[in-house]
């Protein structure tokens, strides 16, 4: 996924632009449906906490920010209960955050939720424009772009953002420009990656792996953009918190909060953690000990020392997969892999025949059941297999991608 890779553009064909028409309907209906929810959900109270349309854009965005911005210190759990309608406390995000989204939170709800959403619809196609990018020199611009946007609001993945309003979508950009500019382009790639940062839980894993493959400069400038970003809103909040301890107080109840919610405990057995530990527990019901810790240090220290030596495209596939399953993430996070993904599925045309390549292929496949996990097919699973399997299923597939990535690596070394 690096810019200097398959320069020469391809011409399109009549067919092509047959399925760049195609493409465009089919997405355009797609995204129309997507984007349906931002204006039928009802407006937040406290008798329908339970509404999923939006839910993110309500608890992680619109109040948190109203909270910031009337003078309250929006990570405090207690104070966002007491004073909004939200079902989840407000997770540790950047609070640069805070000012970065506020133009969605200013406005009435309703307006703010359908603006956030068509907002995120041009980022899945601009996600979809990098992806394209990576493999311009197989396909053309153009259609590729239509096409993997047409199947990102048509994915469950996709849609998922729009749906309940995720900030996915601009993470998912950052760390896709910071692997696609991290050589030829430092400086956009930092600040790509100050994008990722948005969620400590892909901006720490991201950045170590960079700087483990050589993009030391990329790494440590994009972490600081994201701290100096971040840094006049923690000021402010220490103050209205009344000083350090009282802010590393609020800091304590909001991890502890998360840590014992259904959807956030590693031993949950109704969460959709994609990570290795929740899925573990999951499969075996087993969770030893430190087992979240061992499994960040291992994973990311295994995935640094392969994707140091590995083909580009298998390099990126295995960096984004470490990042989602190494620590705390959820299905819709797989978003942040599609243009490597892409990436790979194109190498692995060119190079099946070659050894490793066919591993590389099946962690594509592995990695695409998260986006193929529609209604219907959850419906089905959950009538044949029962509920826990349905929420572990996405998160065996990932930890299997990973998995397969790392014996790809081992087997397909760079030039």
């Amino acid at each position: 996924m690096t810019s200097r890779q398959h320069t020469t553009p391809a011409a399109i064909t009549s067919k092509q632009r047959l399925v760049l028409l195609v493409a465009i309907l089919g997405g355009t209906m797609s995204a129309w449906h997507a984007l349906a929810p931002s204006w039928q959900v009802p407006l937040p109270t406290q008798a329908n906490l339970a509404e999923e349309r939006l839910q993110d854009f309500r608890d992680a965005l619109y109040f948190p920010i109203r909270e910031f911005l009337t003078g309250g210190n929006p990570y405090d759990p207690a104070t966002m209960f007491a004073h909004w309608p939200v079902r989840q406390d407000f997770n540790l995000y950047q609070p640069y955050h805070l000012l970065l989204h506020a133009p969605f939170a200013l406005p009435g709800y309703r307006l703010g939720a359908v603006a956030f959403t068509v907002f995120s619809l041009l980022l899945l196609v601009a996600l979809a424009a990098l992806t394209a990018h990576a493999v311009r020199g197989y396909v053309p611009f153009a259609p590729t772009t239509a096409v993997v946007a047409a199947l990102l609001v048509t994915s469950q993945v996709g849609k998922a953002q729009l749906y309940v309003g995720q900030i996915n979508p601009l993470i998912a950009l950052g760390a896709a420009g910071a692997l696609l500019a991290r050589r030829d382009r430092p400086g956009w790639a930092a600040a790509a990656l100050a994008l990722a940062w948005l969620k400590p839980q892909y901006g720490f894993p991201l950045a170590v792996l960079l700087f483990a493959r050589g993009s030391r400069r990329v790494a440590l400038t994009g972490t600081a953009i994201a701290a100096a970003a971040s840094l006049p809103v923690v000021v402010l909040l220490v103050m209205r918190s009344g000083g350090i301890g009282p802010f590393l107080d609020v800091v304590v109840a909001n991890l502890t909060h998360a840590r014992g919610t259904d959807y956030g405990a590693v031993d949950s057995p109704t969460a959709q953690r994609i990570d290795v530990a929740a899925v573990l527990f999951r499969v075996t019901g087993w969770v030893p000990s430190g087992i979240e810790l061992v499994v960040l240090a291992g994973v990311l220290v295994t995935s640094a020392l392969l994707a140091r030596t590995a083909k580009t495209a298998i390099a990126d596939l295995l960096t984004v997969l470490a990042v989602v399953v190494c620590v705390v993430h959820q299905p819709g996070d797989v978003l942040i892999a599609v243009p490597a993904m892409a990436a790979v599925a194109a190498s692995w045309w060119r190079h099946r025949a070659e050894p490793g390549w066919a591993v590389a292929g099946c962690a594509v496949l592995a990695l695409a059941v998260p986006f193929a996990h529609l209604y219907t097919v959850d419906s089905a699973v959950v009538s044949a297999f029962g509920t826990r399997t349905a929420v572990t299923v996405d998160g065996v597939a990932v930890v299997v991608a990973w998995s397969l990535a790392v014996f790809a690596a081992v087997r397909v070394r760079a030039a």
